[in-house]
């Protein structure tokens, strides 16, 4: 393993996403720093050149790859860290480092969840943990999945980030042959936009699950674009517009794929799954089940009017029947 070599960029993260975004740096850098947790996945990738657990297909250049365990080891030697791992799980995997090691590198967020513990979008975390000037710090979002950057279907991707170089240096890393890029100054309201659809691809599995039909969804997904707009108007008053890729083409991709896990744990809510019974079934975290109760929790403050939002926080903490939550929801719906 090179823990010591010297990189531009390096990834946090062993997942499918955090696999994917190795796999687009390794495009254009002769060095990528990767830190995943899993020693063993470490030993796996330098001896058979792929994640052992996800996006099996990619196989990678190993004289490009720095790979350790050892998170104080990546971070110290590099310029630029992208953090790729579940919101869930951020507190615990930073538990540990030193408190001044992010303080001057440039981190751009990857992470489409809230941190539980906090109720912080990832970008506040960062920068409330580590003192890194929200100037530092920016906003991987999609539309993209990261299944489809594997089979290297064309996609794009928005870069978000109040410093506008730092946003232009992370889009050239990412872009490449199937990979279009685009820069945008919303941090903030991107990146609550890519928490929120988690939680519509949630409601859209549960409506599916059910056998609600294509008709009800495209409802359902015209509401939820405006409980978007409403909530991230009110958190972050700029101008912006929420048709665009970054908002509604995320939504739609993520309420609508096969390779989304929330719609998929909907499905399974819908289906008659417990909440814990699809968790055990998925091997992979779902960040809308933790969004939606933080959201919940974030709006007592905003008090804006988000009926998707309640409807699926009651039926996945309130245990309200799924039926009788969504025929409500239903007549709300315009």
């Amino acid at each position: 393993m090179l823990k010591s070599q010297k990189t531009k960029f390096a990834v946090i993260g062993g997942g499918s996403w955090a696999t994917a975004i190795v796999k687009l740096v390794c495009n254009n850098q002769t060095q990528v720093g990767w830190w995943m947790r899993s020693e063993e996945s470490v030993q796996h990738i330098m001896q058979f050149k792929h994640n052992p657990k996800y996006l099996q297909s990619v196989e990678f250049d190993l004289s490009k790859l720095s790979i350790s365990s050892d998170l104080t080891a990546i971070i110290t030697n590099t310029e630029v860290v992208i953090i790729a791992n579940p919101a869930a799980f951020l507190t615990k995997t930073f538990e540990h480092l030193p408190k001044g090691l992010l303080k001057d590198k440039i981190v751009f967020s990857a992470v489409k969840g809230i941190i539980p513990e906090t109720n912080l979008i990832p970008a506040e975390f960062i920068h409330q943990s580590f003192q890194v000037p929200f100037s530092n710090i920016g906003i991987i979002c999609g539309p993209c999945h990261a299944e489809e950057v594997a089979m290297e279907r064309l996609s794009y991707l928005t870069i978000g980030c109040s410093t506008p170089e730092f946003a232009t240096e992370i889009a050239n890393a990412l872009a490449c042959r199937y990979i279009k890029t685009t820069i945008s100054d919303d941090l903030i309201g991107a990146e609550i936009s890519a928490v929120l659809k988690n939680v519509y691809a949630l409601a859209a599995g549960i409506c599916s699950g059910l056998g609600y039909g294509d008709n009800f969804q495209a409802v359902l997904i015209s509401n939820a674009i405006q409980e978007i707009e409403r909530f991230i108007d009110v958190v972050s008053p700029i101008h912006r517009d929420t048709k665009s890729s970054a908002y509604l083409g995320d939504l739609l991709v993520t309420a609508y794929s096969n390779f989304s896990r929330n719609r998929t744990f909907g499905f399974m809510i819908g289906k008659g799954y417990s909440v814990k019974s699809a968790q055990l079934e998925m091997n992979m975290i779902a960040e809308g089940y933790f969004a939606t109760k933080c959201l919940m929790e974030m709006n007592k403050n905003y008090q804006v009017e988000m009926p998707i939002l309640t409807a699926v926080y009651n039926i996945l903490y309130e245990r309200i029947s799924p039926i009788m939550e969504i025929r409500i929801l239903s007549d709300k719906l315009s």
